[in-house]
């Protein structure tokens, strides 16, 4: 079944990124990080999603809450970004106001205490952990993240816990969907990734839809996975050894990478898989670098894309349909 290809302008204009925020990034279940890096009453997890500065924070009873990372008084910031550890209280870095771990007000300073009683709590936002993943979620009524990953369940259940991290992070200069194209493109593989080639020299490795996920390849949890989650997080499990890829949307020209990588510790295969995918990532950055010129130059017809294009095409009905 073919479809018409996305006009140029959704991976250029500046309106349609700004209103991509809205839309999607703050309607979406978003990946912040890591449940271990939350153990202890106070610790939080800070960052910006869909535009939206927001905390994380395991408070006194144990339960992680998640809040705007604004206070009530002037708009001042309650952390600094990144992680760390209140206190066992929240104390605004503009006007020093306090908030227990639970979001209400506990003290002004000279201030006066608001008059509104909604006025004296912290901004609530959704928070779920899937399998050891912090996840945040800007709308009150979004299904719950379980129900969007149940997909990964079978691939996720085989595998031992694992404790050790490496980050690394990449820039790209191309609009976000150039990005995700790229990756749940199944036809490109052997051409543009030297190091993946088959001895059939098949470039084709399917892509199919379930739910909310894509996945490519055998299917065969098995053999290891690769999968990628709406709107923008992707998984790759390979010689024991689990790659997240957090896809951040920095303008309408250009994408950051967040590649986080788990494993158990002392494992000898890490570093082969770092190097395979670090080298992935290179490559996938180059093409969609000139895939982007090539938008920006104005000369591209859109045209109608082919049963191999379906995980692009469903892509692009998608961002399609939320933008009308």
């Amino acid at each position: 079944m073919s479809s018409v290809h996305a006009p140029s302008r959704l991976y250029t204009d500046r309106d349609v990124f700004e209103r991509e925020q809205d839309v999607i990034f703050a309607k979406s279940w978003q990946f912040i990080g890591l449940e271990i890096d939350l153990t202890k009453e106070g610790d939080y997890l800070a960052d910006v999603v869909a535009k939206y500065p927001v905390v994380v924070v395991r408070d006194h009873q144990g339960q992680l809450r998640a809040f705007h990372n604004v206070c009530r008084h002037r708009a001042g910031p309650l952390v600094a970004d990144g992680k760390g550890r209140c206190n066992k209280a929240f104390v605004c870095r503009y006007h020093a106001w306090r908030y227990a771990l639970d979001g209400n007000l506990t003290d002004t300073g000279e201030f006066p205490r608001p008059e509104e009683e909604s006025g004296r709590h912290l901004f609530q936002v959704k928070v779920a952990v899937w399998r050891g993943l912090v996840f945040v979620n800007l709308d009150p009524g979004a299904a719950p993240l379980a129900d969007m990953l149940a997909p990964l369940d079978t691939y996720f259940s085989r595998y031992r816990p694992m404790f050790t991290r490496i980050d690394h992070s990449h820039s790209v200069a191309s609009n976000w969907k150039v990005y995700i194209e790229n990756y749940i493109d199944g036809y490109h593989q052997e051409g543009l990734h030297p190091a993946l080639a088959t001895n059939d020299g098949d470039q084709r490795h399917p892509v199919t839809i379930d739910g909310e996920v894509a996945f490519a390849g055998t299917g065969r949890a098995e053999d290891g996975f690769w999968a990628w989650v709406w709107p923008n997080l992707g998984f790759w499990y390979h010689r024991s050894v689990l790659m997240i890829e957090r896809i951040r949307p920095v303008s309408e020209t250009s994408t950051r990478l967040d590649h986080i990588y788990l494993h158990q510790p002392e494992d000898p295969g890490v570093d082969a898989v770092m190097s395979v995918t670090e080298r992935n990532a290179d490559e996938d950055a180059w093409v969609c670098e000139r895939v982007q010129r090539n938008l920006r130059a104005g000369i591209f017809t859109p045209s109608t894309l082919s049963s191999v294009d379906g995980g692009v095409g469903w892509f692009q009905q998608r961002i399609l349909s939320l933008l009308k």
